[in-house]
């Protein structure tokens, strides 16, 4: 995919062929190595979020913006769950920035384990490649914690992004039952991918269902379009593995909210071709692989491919989320990250919370989240997402609109009202195999 270098200013967007690897979907620019004191620390956190300016928000802005906090202080906070991320490489500054992100927000430390069941590929700071994926552990780490700041976590890392090598750790992550959800936030275009990985991997998909487990990946940072498999041209294509009929896809949104208290305003489809080296737009359309599943079928009737993205989150740069990266410059730099990668670490990190609500694994979601779509209870639990579209690079895409779309799904969460639909609507669905290893 296209993919972010660091840069002292801005970060440069250099081609990346996807074959045989997955890209990962991130963004970012750098931010400040230093740390203002009081409420707001970072100055970019007050500028206007216009789309104009190099705005950011910090947690405490997302929580308000899509209504955690109401959880976190009737002590839901994902406590006794896991959250399992799966990444490629390493990074070596990664507990380090954990800490660091942590002491800035003042939210305790999880209890944080990298698991390398392939074994890990020694770090190359040369590499772009690794420096990339280093900076993605970043993001998703930091933020699946700072939406569930009572989880564990388990970084699962591949010893590349090789299709092949993905899939092993992922097998691995559920047949030891590592954790209650699982984030993955990097796809490429399906038909880029080995027909019998893809198979392989959706019957590990099958058997996490099974244990109860549920799953995110992000939908890329393209629009409705991808690399091609020699990563020199755009074609329009959905992004695998987010298109899995049993994966919960997330897309990407351009959030206005107050540049203080985090009080949220609108959102529209992010869609931004003038940032230069941040631009990019939500990943969304429809699978050459997968059939329509049934609950989606009163969304798009005329269509009988399964649609993505099935939900929605803050993605675009100008607007990101603060995060602490120590590859580039040494620990204590902070970057602004955006695209679609930074959505799936927090819904999964919203799963982990409505486990701990509901006293159970809630597993696949789709039903359930469309149950919701289709009940009077949509607009509350829901921020319907009706401005903009994903047209990029020259590939049409598709309007947003009321209800589901195939830009930003069915929109982005209003956590506290959404949590207990989730946990009512999932009633025997998923199982309560407990958490860490099986």
């Amino acid at each position: 995919m296209l993919i972010g270098g660091a840069g002292p200013a801005s970060a440069a967007i250099v081609s990346h062929a996807v074959t045989p690897a997955v890209g990962d979907n991130v963004r970012y620019q750098l931010v400040a190595t230093t740390v203002d004191q009081g409420a707001v620390r970072f100055r970019c956190q007050a500028r206007p979020h216009d789309g104009v300016a190099m705005s950011c928000y910090g947690p405490d802005q997302i929580r308000a913006a899509y209504n955690f906090q109401p959880l976190l202080n009737s002590g839901i906070t994902g406590a006794g769950r896991t959250i399992v991320i799966i990444d490629a490489y390493q990074s070596p500054t990664i507990k380090q920035d954990l800490a660091l992100f942590d002491a800035v927000w003042g939210y305790p430390d999880p209890a944080f384990e990298i698991i390398a069941p392939d074994g890990l590929t020694p770090f190359d700071i040369t590499n772009g490649a690794h420096v990339t994926w280093s900076s993605e552990i970043s993001l998703d780490v930091e933020w699946a914690h700072a939406i569930a700041p009572g989880a564990a976590i388990k970084l699962v890392l591949a010893k590349s992004s090789a299709d092949a090598d993905i899939l092993s750790v992922t097998r691995y992550a559920v047949e030891h039952n590592l954790g209650d959800v699982i984030s993955q936030s990097f796809g490429e275009a399906e038909m880029c991918a080995d027909p019998k990985l893809v198979r392989q991997e959706h019957e590990v998909f099958s058997r996490a269902v099974d244990k109860g487990i549920t799953l995110f990946a992000s939908s890329g940072d393209l629009g409705a379009a991808q690399p091609n498999c020699a990563g020199t041209a755009l074609i329009k294509a959905a992004s695998t593995p987010a298109s899995d009929p049993l994966v919960t896809g997330v897309g990407a949104t351009n959030l206005l909210a107050d540049a203080v208290s985090g009080a949220y305003q609108s959102e529209s489809v992010w869609n931004d071709v003038t940032c230069g080296a941040c631009n990019g737009s939500s990943g969304g359309g429809f699978s050459t692989i997968y059939h329509r599943p049934g609950y989606q079928a009163q969304f798009q009737p005329n269509n009988r491919q399964r649609g993505v993205p099935d939900v929605a989150y803050n993605g675009d740069v100008r607007g990101g989320v603060v995060v602490a990266w120590g590859v580039p410059f040494g620990v204590g730099a902070f970057f602004v990250f955006g695209g679609a990668s930074a959505g799936s670490p927090q819904w999964a990190g919203l799963v982990a919370l409505a486990d701990q609500k509901g006293g159970r694994r809630l597993g696949d979601i789709n039903r359930s989240l469309y149950h919701i779509g289709r009940s009077d209870a949509y607009g509350q639990a829901f921020h319907d997402i009706t401005a903009g579209n994903n047209s990029f690079g020259g590939v049409e895409g598709f309007a947003a609109g009321k209800g589901w779309d195939a830009s930003t799904g069915l929109g982005t969460p209003d956590a506290a009202r959404l949590v207990p639909l989730l946990i009512a609507k999932g009633e025997g669905s998923g199982d309560n195999q407990g958490n860490g290893e099986g």
